[in-house]
């Protein structure tokens, strides 16, 4: 920055040496000092202490230029009411930035900042906040102190957790979290009765924040995400909610209770795992927007999905009638039904060989269930959605019939030997658990061939896993698994599918390119730094010829 622009409210202008008549504009001692000074887009490395020469300024814009540090002076402008140093390559700000009372707009996102200052919250009067683009790991609990700030961005960071103090910020209007680790929303967040627009897009969310206080809110963006059930509750107090976008998300169902959001014009649905849609949708008589493709939609013909949104309302308005229930859909309990029996769906047993005791939350499965089974051979199980701690002995019981076994979404910590023993398994699902380990016990189920393990607590792949060779489907995606042996995963050659997706690998090993069964290899949000993710982008064919061409020779 050239020395009199520093200088400019000190120095007199060259024309006063010269012995001129003065028109009014130009009485340059009448000049009032500098308010504003923008820097922006050039190609500064640092910025001068001089600026402590300007203490008049009330904006100052550096954007976009190559700053790495910004100098300490800068705590002495009292008046500045909006900083800009956005687009710069700052690792961290200077603590006596903390003394800008009265700053209200500061503006750090694209930097390269890990941490901020302890004592943030004495900017009390900011309201604006952008800290986007950053590498932030942590948010200090001070942040509690910005009772004035009205639009927080915290997008694009390594945000694991948000402190339960933010809620304390209640003049907050604005909050945006896209694209972090989040995988839980503070409970105290439900509290901040000013929210307007909640942005949670692109972060690990198993299910939708449940905000009661948060009756101003407008628009709630949480896809991307791994949200698999929405809950009624949550939907309750959301009565303002005019856009609620969920895409890319694992949702199954739909609430009835979807219907009490009267004021939403935009729901965007698309890419989850949604058979059927409540009718009662059609009744929501704002909506101007609804994105459901990519669902296995059963109730649906596709060429209606391409009408675009009111024909779409106005057919489901159409079948308001079927959805209610008839009378002969419950199995009818009769004389001849053993009163232990009637919460037993023999219909399923027989006809279906299904044993289902799922979404009970049951700590344990009550024997009748077992005792049903008796002389009638099942080869489903599904015990999923419970609270379970762990395997129920009397599995074994099925062993001679039994092949595709669901223990997904209780709280197994261990596999037991009973499941070990079922010897015509070929398909077992135990997401959403709290395993560490499998025993090795596994390997005498020689007929598995989909595992499904993702979302328990695995910081190493499970090496009995390499010793059973049929399987054909791994799924280990949201675990903390740090590392894989290619050499044992290329003996596995009915291998096709790999999900790693969300666990701790920090490097690819090359020789996984030799494992050339695989069809898909799933590796997106790990900490390794190759392949870069154009390369995973571009599908697995590609990542393993990648892989290959990085094998030391």
């Amino acid at each position: 920055v050239p020395q009199h622009v520093w200088r400019i409210n000190l120095d007199t202008p060259e024309e006063a040496h010269q012995n001129l008549s003065f028109g009014a504009a130009d009485r340059w001692w009448e000049q009032t000092d500098l308010t504003k000074l923008i820097l922006a887009s050039n190609k500064l490395q640092c910025l001068a202490e001089d600026v402590r020469l300007l203490p008049a300024l009330t904006m100052l814009d550096v954007h976009d230029n190559q700053l790495t540090s910004l100098p300490s002076a800068l705590g002495e402008l009292e008046n500045l009411q909006k900083l800009d140093v956005s687009h710069n390559k700052l690792k961290s700000i200077p603590e006596e930035l903390m003394q800008l009372s009265h700053l209200k707009s500061l503006l750090l996102h694209h930097n390269e900042l890990s941490h901020l200052p302890d004592g943030f919250g004495q900017l009390v009067n900011l309201e604006e906040l952008d800290l986007s683009n950053n590498h932030l790991t942590d948010i200090p609990t001070s942040f509690a102190l910005l009772v004035n700030l009205v639009r927080l961005n915290l997008a694009c960071n390594q945000l694991k957790n948000l402190p339960a103090d933010i809620s304390a910020m209640k003049s907050l209007r604005q909050l945006d979290c896209t694209k972090n680790y989040l995988e839980t929303v503070p409970s105290e967040l439900a509290s901040m009765a000013s929210l307007e627009q909640l942005y949670l897009r692109k972060n690990k969310l198993r299910s939708l924040p449940e905000l009661p206080s948060c009756k101003l809110l407008k628009e709630l963006h949480a896809g991307e995400n791994q949200i698999e059930i929405i809950n009624a509750e949550n939907l309750k107090h959301l009565n303002s909610l005019s856009v609620l976008e969920l895409r890319d998300n694992k949702i199954k169902t739909v609430p009835d209770e979807i219907t009490l959001l009267q004021k939403l014009e935009r729901l965007d649905l698309a890419n989850n795992d949604i058979s059927r849609l409540p009718y009662t949708l059609g009744n929501l008589s704002q909506l101007k927007f609804l994105a459901l493709e990519g669902n296995p939609l059963r109730t649906i013909r596709r060429d209606l999905l391409q009408k675009g949104t009111q024909e779409l309302l106005k057919y489901l308005r159409s079948r308001i009638q079927d959805d209610a229930p008839s009378p002969n859909e419950e199995p009818l309990v009769t004389a001849m039904t053993l009163p232990s029996e009637s919460r037993v769906n023999m219909h399923a047993i027989t006809s279906l060989k299904l044993l289902d005791y799922s979404e009970k939350q049951a700590a344990v499965i009550p024997d009748e269930m077992f005792n049903a089974v008796r002389s009638h051979p099942v080869t489903t199980v599904n015990f999923s959605k419970n609270q379970l701690t762990a395997i129920p002995p009397r599995i074994v019981e099925l062993k001679d019939s039994v092949c595709d076994v669901n223990f997904g979404f209780n709280k197994i910590s261990s596999i037991s030997l009973e499941l070990c023993m079922l010897h015509k398994l070929t398909h077992l699902d135990i997401r959403n658990n709290v395993l560490t380990s499998l025993p090795e016990e596994m390997e005498a189920l020689t007929r598995l061939q989909v595992i499904n393990l993702s979302f328990n607590r695995f910081k190493v792949f499970p090496s009995v896993l390499y010793h059973i060779l049929a399987l054909e489907t791994i799924l280990l995606g949201n675990n903390q698994v740090g590392s894989i042996d290619p050499l044992q995963l290329k003996k596995m050659e009915k291998l096709g599918t790999l999900d790693l997706q969300n666990n701790d690998l920090l490097q690819v090993p090359p020789e996984l390119g030799n494992c050339e069964t695989l069809r898909t290899l799933l590796l997106e949000g790990n900490p390794f730094r190759t392949p870069r993710a154009a390369i995973l982008a571009k599908g697995t064919a590609a990542v393993l010829e990648y892989l290959r061409s990085r094998i030391p020779t």
